[in-house]
């Protein structure tokens, strides 16, 4: 037999065994409630006369079973307080709590992460405010599967204006994350007919296998010192996954020259660019390279995202589509999950629209261009450390010596000091004789914890150049 109670203090599932008694199984429900923490110390337990008419029992029963449970240190009663959980550990493997996840790395100095600390908290609170106090019934109605207006006119203004995006927001789609972006237009190309899309080689190795996942190829682009080798484009290929901006993970950008190439492969064979503009706010030694979409409006895809800007977790990300691709995304926007939730979309309009978001952007540069600068410092005091890239982004690629241990055993020494880095081999189509690296972000630890995350990092590589 299963009860529940839902009092003003605490709602509660017990499942009381009908062969057990009334009192018996009351009893065994509330004490195994107890000790799988489902009901926590402290917790105000309904009064006896309350729980009885919610369960359908005799007061007389639930004051036999609270009793019988504050003799056996299960409850506490005091005059005028009410029944209460006593402190009882929970027992071992049954409370989801009992056996926490273990902690994370000491100083995070992995890719692609920004410092989450420096949140714009208040403007966001002050946007959210204005939002809910301006568009409630909105905020709470049904979304719309391309993305609300407000935050897809905001996108739209923001990135001609600071990426040289052309684009309107009947053309923009705003999608939970740029993973969801890149699954979906995969999923449409394939349907549409397209077999192959190529990658850069390096490249993000989860964003490569989310296009695999749709059936599609993915034949390698070898990366130079100007980015993408795009002359190995033919009209074979439908699509071309691009970082032209700032190419990860080797951070050169797409030089101008093979930015017109690209631009006329796809106007000779039709094919179709994937822009991912991943961190494309960030260059710290002049003005941002602008998008390759607005060489190519009409035959590039552009994918933007807020996760370096304001945080991952947001799941906010927005794609500038050329006309022809915007009935069948929204379709499938539609079909995977309806709609992306609406509050923080009308949050970052709001922000978008009264300029916060740029003043968070600049004042991030200035932050992140002194952490890179401090790393590049820590760097060149090691022989053999070379920085790859231009002055962008949230990390920088670091080639090893080649006397040095194997990246992985690099990667290995650095964990054990609690520092975590990401490896160059795993983002190689086929590693096999190909550099070896480590990529650092320098974005993530809060600004107190640059400085010791960087000793960690280079007191651990000091080592292996001493060593015998």
């Amino acid at each position: 037999m299963q009860k529940s109670w839902s009092g003003s203090r605490v709602d509660l599932h017990l499942r009381l065994d009908a062969a057990q008694g009334r009192r018996s199984a009351l009893e065994s429900a509330l004490r195994d409630a107890i000790r799988e923490g489902r009901l926590a110390t402290g917790t105000l337990l309904p009064s006896t006369r309350g729980l009885a008419s919610e369960l359908g029992l005799s007061r007389g029963t639930v004051t036999a079973a609270y009793d019988q449970l504050v003799e056996e240190g299960y409850l506490t009663t005091r005059p005028g307080s009410g029944t209460t959980v006593a402190d009882i550990p929970p027992r071992t493997g049954t409370s989801p709590t009992a056996a926490p996840a273990p902690p994370g790395p000491r100083h995070d100095l992995r890719p692609g992460l920004p410092d989450v600390g420096a949140f714009p908290a208040r403007s966001w609170l002050a946007a959210t405010r204005r939002v809910l106090a301006d568009s409630r019934s909105v905020v709470l109605g049904a979304g719309d599967p391309q993305g609300r207006i407000e935050l897809r006119t905001a996108v739209a203004d923001y990135l001609g204006r600071t990426r040289g995006v052309v684009t309107t927001p009947d053309r923009i789609l705003i999608t939970s994350g740029y993973y969801q972006g890149l699954s979906l237009l995969s999923g449409v190309l394939a349907r549409g007919g397209a077999r192959t899309v190529a990658v850069e080689d390096p490249s993000h190795n989860v964003f490569r296998a989310v296009v695999q996942r749709s059936g599609l190829a993915t034949p390698p682009m070898p990366v130079d010192a100007h980015g993408a080798c795009v002359d190995t484009l033919t009209s074979s290929v439908d699509a071309v996954l691009l970082t032209p901006s700032h190419q990860y993970p080797t951070g050169v950008p797409l030089h101008p020259g093979r930015r017109q190439a690209v631009s006329t492969w796809t106007r000779t064979t039709g094919g179709l660019v994937i822009e991912d503009d991943y961190d494309g706010e960030y260059r710290y030694d002049r003005q941002p390279v602008g998008a390759l979409q607005g060489i190519a409006p009409d035959r590039t895809v552009y994918c933007g995202t807020a996760s370096k800007t304001l945080g991952p977790a947001l799941r906010l990300a927005w794609m500038a589509l050329p006309r022809q691709l915007v009935q069948p995304m929204v379709e499938a926007k539609q079909q995977a999950d309806l709609y992306t939730e609406s509050l923080s979309q009308l949050v970052l309009a709001d922000l978008l629209t009264t300029h916060a978001y740029d003043r968070h952007v600049r004042a991030a540069r200035l932050r992140y261009r002194r952490r890179r600068e401090l790393l590049l410092a820590r760097a060149s005091a090691i022989p053999g450390l070379a920085a790859l890239g231009v002055p962008a982004g949230l990390h920088t690629l670091l080639t090893l010596p080649s006397d040095w241990p194997p990246e992985d055993e690099i990667l290995s020494l650095c964990a054990r000091q609690g520092v975590a880095l990401r490896g160059l081999s795993e983002l190689h189509i086929d590693p096999h004789g190909r550099p070896s690296g480590v990529l650092i972000g320098f974005a993530a630890p809060p600004e107190h914890g640059y400085r010791p995350a960087l000793d960690a990092l280079f007191g651990t590589l000091q080592k292996l150049v001493t060593r015998p």
